[in-house]
């Protein structure tokens, strides 16, 4: 099979956050057709923040691993950014010249970003966004947060936060805020929404107005509510943490 090279356009932009953070974007863009006479139908575009400094370079390291990690859903990821992305970049690529060489290409979509989106004492909110689509009625678009320790670079989870057994009261809370917040918007959103299933789901940011939790489209309800957020203030929160 002819290989046919992709517009790639590979950057990284310094920049500093505040409290000290500094850190680069890696950007990858492709545009290309399946067959060589075709118009472009493979568009993919990755975005993703990463730390360059200001933490211990131990703990930089590690929260680059896990950037990596969940970004292109590595067990084993390299330290290079670059290589997990290049890695990535050409699997589409044969995934995509394979499905549609023969002629009749679908549009496919691949977007990846990532960048850190929130502080909360030591913890760092990195947010990943991923938007795939390769045929169909609609593309899928999911949400999902990573919770770093900035001074060890250890992702945080649900139970380095919370007491054991908080599961049913937060859920209550998470329950409350997705009616209200439903109900005002449109009373017959929250009709939709599957309240026995609105339980925390380690899906979760963390900032200065307290802990938010997403649902990805399918997964409290039908895709039409597409991502589902509720934050709950650290008040609230309160009795239930460590």
């Amino acid at each position: 099979m002819k290989r046919l090279f992709p517009v790639l356009l590979i950057a990284a932009a310094a920049f500093s956050c505040s409290r000290g953070l500094s850190t680069e974007v890696y950007s990858d863009n492709i545009t290309m057709p399946a067959a060589e006479s075709g118009a472009d139908s493979l568009f993919m575009t990755i975005s993703l923040e990463y730390v360059k400094g200001g933490l211990p370079d131990a703990a930089g390291k590690e929260i680059n691993r896990g950037i990596i990690s969940r970004a292109f859903d590595l067990y084993d990821a390299p330290e290079s950014i670059e290589d997990a992305a290049s890695a990535y970049r050409e699997n589409l690529i044969d995934e995509y010249l394979t499905e549609y060489s023969h002629g009749n290409p679908v549009t496919w979509e691949d977007n990846l970003e990532g960048s850190f989106s929130g502080k909360y004492r030591s913890w760092l909110t990195y947010s990943l966004s991923y938007y795939s689509y390769k045929g169909g009625a609609h593309g899928l678009q999911t949400v999902s947060p990573i919770v770093f320790d900035s001074g060890t670079g250890a992702i945080i989870g649900e139970d380095d936060i919370f007491t054991p057994g908080y599961q049913d009261a937060v859920a209550g809370l998470l329950r409350k805020s997705i009616a209200g917040s439903m109900s005002s918007e449109d009373p017959e959103l929250e009709s939709l929404v599957a309240m026995e299933s609105v339980m925390p789901n380690n899906n979760f940011s963390v900032g200065a107005g307290g802990v938010t939790w997403y649902f990805q489209p399918y997964e409290i309800g039908p895709y039409a509510l597409g991502v589902v957020s509720a934050t709950i203030p650290w008040n609230e929160l309160e009795p239930y943490l460590k």
